[in-house]
This record gives C-alpha cells, structure tokens and sequence, in this order.
C-alpha cells in the first residue's frame, strides 16, 4: 500500500495466546465458526507487533488515526511496539463487554483495551458532536455528549446462534463509533487483519471505503462475499442525527460587557423564583454557552439569591 494513503485504521491483531483454541476456555459451539484462524506464536508477539504497527504508521496519512483492540496478554507487546513510532497517543480506551472467562482463583476479565493513535502533520479528524449535540441531557439529566465520550465502553458482544461466522467479532455498535467519531464519508478505512470483515462492512455500511488483509483463505473467500452483498451507506439511515448545537459562542473569548449581561440576568432570574441550576441551563440557551461557562461568571455565591446582591 502507498504511504499517506489511509485516513483511518481499526484492527484487531491476532491474541498471541493460542487464538485458534479459545473454545476450550470459553465453553462455546464452534460449530458454525470458520476454520482456519491464524494465530501468532507467543514468542513472536514482540518483533511481530513492532513489524505491523510500523506498517500502519508509514500507511496512514498525516492526521490519521489509528484504533488497535487488544486484550491484557500482549497489550505491553503493542504498547513498546507503538513507542518505536512517531505516533501520538490520544486514548486508552476500555471496552467493557458482557462475558469474561469463568476464573475461581482471579477477578474475571470482561474488557478489551482499545488504543487509540494519531499520525502528526495534520489536525486529525475527531467529530466531536457527530452523535450527540452540546446541550443534549441522559436519561439521567448530565449531558449525552460527555457520557459518550468517556473512555470507558460498555458494548455487549453480538451473539449469532446458527450462523457462520469467524473466530472473533468486533461489535457492530463499537465500530459505528469509532469510525462516526473519526472519518468522514469517502474517507479510507483499513483493517491489517480483516477475520469477519467486521471493519470493512460497517465502513461501507457508513459510506466510508474499505480496505485490508486476511491470511485465512477460508475466511477471506467466505465474507468477501458477504462484503461484496452489503449496500454501500445502508447504516447511515439508520444513525440517529443529533439536533444543532446551542453553544455556538462556546470558546469564544467572554468581554467584560458579556460577563455582566450574563450576570446581571442571573440576579434577575433569582429573583423571579428560578433555582441556580435553571437560571444556568436558562443562560446558557440564551448566551450560547455551555454550563461551566456560566457558572464560572456567576460565581458560587449564595449570597446572590437575594436582591442586595445586585
């Protein structure tokens, strides 16, 4: 491939932790499983990563970014392998997913690590409100937008009885958001080690093109077929669209004449019986400013609650 060609990269590398024998752990039918996952001898994990993570970094183009799913085994493998690139770390990411392996003598392991890169030169893409606007609120009234962007995940795996399918897939929702959050329609995604095609068919799923490698034969013959029979953008009518964002002076420098504005309305909503928490959600519609904004002008005076205050 043509260095500076990718604008993003998520993969899931081989375990390194006899990969192609999971099913004795994890007590499952591998009846419906392909054959033929290649695994990568334990005592070749560190020369191994350093050899494709060199790759990813030469593939990607300035401002690119770069996702790699890993599990605990092999993660300081990857992580000295990635010290060896001028690659920037943005985030260590935790998938939290519902199904560890049953241990009596240890705490059970239910996450993945998910590692996430940038290639400097550029800004890199990160749509910061492609799935929830500024001022949207969860369920339990804190903001949509921040909760989704934490570093901690909780994806539940997919669970497909009766059909053929590879020996690890990446979650439908977990690729969604990682590719939402960092392409953009038409921009190139690539998979160094495609399995499933999980990668690939949510990146064409979303409008994005695809590219990668897979050494199974079996399994590249079976999903590229499966690639080639998905409608190019079928998931992006099914993403919620979030409404427009009602911040819009968030960062914007704040005059005195502003600061006293907001101030000076703050008071008045005081007086008309509002508690400080709307009189802030109140100015920041009004102001287009988020909440911390606001109450960093307003202060955190309790004296302001009465009319002398003014």
């Amino acid at each position: 491939m043509a260095s500076s060609s990718v604008d993003l990269i998520i993969t899931d590398p081989p375990y390194g932790i006899e990969g192609d024998k999971l099913d004795r752990h994890y007590n499952r039918d591998e009846s419906f499983v392909l054959d033929g996952y290649v695994e990568v001898p334990s005592i070749e994990y560190p020369q191994f990563s350093e050899e494709w993570i060199l790759e990813a970094e030469r593939i990607l183009k300035p401002g690119g970014s770069l996702y790699i799913i890993s599990g605990y085994t092999n993660l300081i493998h990857i992580l000295n392998a990635l010290q060896k690139t001028k690659l920037e770390e943005k985030n260590h990411l935790i998938w939290k997913y519902n199904f560890g392996v049953y241990t009596r003598t240890k705490y059970i392991s239910s996450h993945y690590h998910i590692l996430f890169y940038t290639k400097k030169g550029k800004p890199h893409t990160f749509n910061t409100f492609a799935r929830y606007a500024d001022h949207e609120k969860s369920v339990q009234g804190g903001s949509s937008n921040y909760s989704d962007r934490e570093d901690v995940w909780v994806i539940n795996r997919e669970y497909k009885p009766g059909k053929i399918k590879n020996k690890n897939e990446l979650p439908t929702q977990l690729l969604i958001k990682l590719i939402q959050y960092s392409s953009h329609e038409d921009d190139l995604v690539c998979d160094l080690f495609l399995g499933s095609f999980s990668t690939a068919k949510v990146a064409k799923g979303l409008n994005r093109k695809a590219v990668g490698f897979e050494m199974s034969k079996t399994a590249f013959d079976y999903q590229i077929q499966e690639f080639n029979n998905i409608e190019e953008g079928y998931l992006l009518k099914e993403l919620r669209k979030p409404p427009k964002n009602q911040f819009i002076n968030s960062g914007q420098p704040i005059t005195i004449e502003i600061q006293g504005e907001i101030f000076k309305s703050h008071c008045n909503h005081l007086k008309q019986g509002m508690t400080k928490k709307q009189s802030i959600e109140k100015l920041s519609e009004e102001f287009g400013r988020g909440y911390w904004s606001i109450l960093r002008i307003i202060g955190d005076s309790n004296n302001l609650r009465t009319p002398a205050s003014t």
